[in-house]
């Protein structure tokens, strides 16, 4: 399988990288504005160098992917999503945070009616929620280190209670994706800490 990770070279996307690399043989695609400098290509890795917002570029980058896993963020997030999801990629998994259906009910704002920076990922989750592609979207709290099974799952239309993720549930859940693509298809998820 090849699986393109896009914002390879941010914190959770080197994390996730190390995991992969250390527990399957998928080859990885890493992809960031500046993969080239951060990975090395060898016979599992292929690093790319490209900015999301352009969308000849980002086809051309996951042409051949199996899974994409979105670990970016920002103002032009809309702009990539709605590039990613003309991709047409066979399988994606998403990550926002928890807050874009204004369900954190003990920490209201850091809803998306009270805070502005809510704004582009609740744009993005609802054009990757409109789309046909095959979808998952993590809905995340502040990520930490920690015990991969100190995690709960929420599903859209249920409230969250706590505004922590370990980084470590958040690898587990994609691994489980990753085995069985059919796992949580075309669903929201909040993954926090018990």
């Amino acid at each position: 399988m090849n699986i393109a990770i896009l914002g390879a070279t941010g914190n959770f996307g080197i994390t996730l990288t190390s995991k992969l690399l250390a527990v399957s043989d998928h080859h990885l695609t890493l992809i960031s504005t500046s993969a080239g400098s951060k990975f090395e290509d060898n016979y599992r890795i292929t690093a790319k160098n490209v900015d999301a917002t352009n969308v000849r570029a980002l086809k051309k980058a996951l042409k051949d992917s199996d899974l994409v896993y979105c670990a970016i963020s920002g103002d032009y997030l809309p702009v990539m999503v709605d590039n990613i999801i003309s991709c047409e990629p066979k399988r994606l998994i998403f990550m926002t945070t928890v807050g874009v259906y204004n369900e954190l009910e003990n920490a209201p704002q850091l809803n998306v009616d009270n805070e502005p920076l809510q704004i582009p990922n609740q744009y993005s989750v609802d054009l990757i929620e409109n789309s046909d592609i095959n979808y998952t979207i993590f809905r995340l709290g502040l990520l930490e280190h920690g015990d991969e099974n100190d995690y709960i799952i929420t599903k859209k239309g249920e409230n969250v209670k706590t505004q922590q993720t370990t980084a470590e549930s958040v690898i587990k859940i994609a691994l489980e994706i990753i085995n069985d693509p059919e796992l949580y298809s075309r669903e929201s998820i909040s993954i926090t800490k018990k």
